[in-house]
């Protein structure tokens, strides 16, 4: 052993149970620009269909199966994807057009935003019931580009 601790590089997937892989990637790419990743995708006869948005460095991993929903593994509260301010003011504008939901049913607005005084959040779930976060620690972008105040 060299003395130097271990350290992970990075989280690699997430897996996700869904109905059918690939209607869960048309939405994961309709909402969240997440794209079928395609040096991966014969693993999807029978393992995950694995998406990803930044080429691979992380990923979330379908599975067929039934989807978990309220009914989380233990431990498991959500997935979080980071953007930039930019992203974040865009994502904020197509909740207009691409409808999301809260776990509750709710329609997720533009008004929904929560500020957690360093970071900004939109908080929804997949058709599935998995409970996503779309955030940001881009927040003097936010605020300018949103028209936030600055107390918010």
């Amino acid at each position: 052993m060299s003395g130097q601790p271990f350290r992970v590089a990075g989280i690699d997937h997430v897996e996700i149970f869904v109905p059918e892989q690939y209607e869960a990637a048309r939405w994961y790419r309709e909402v969240l620009g997440l794209e079928i990743l395609p040096a991966f995708e014969h693993w999807a006869a029978g393992g995950p269909l694995m998406i990803s948005s930044d080429g691979g460095t992380t990923m979330l991993a379908l599975f067929n199966g039934e989807p978990l929903g309220g009914r989380q593994p233990a431990g498991l509260r959500r997935v979080a994807f980071r953007v930039d301010g930019a992203t974040f003011a865009a994502f904020s504008a197509r909740l207009a057009a691409v409808p999301v939901y809260d776990d509750g049913g709710k329609r997720v607005t533009a008004a929904d935003v929560v500020d957690h005084q360093g970071s900004f959040s939109f908080y929804f779930n997949d058709p599935y019931g998995t409970p996503l976060e779309v955030t940001t620690y881009d927040c003097d972008t936010v605020k300018n580009l949103l028209g936030l105040p600055a107390g918010l």
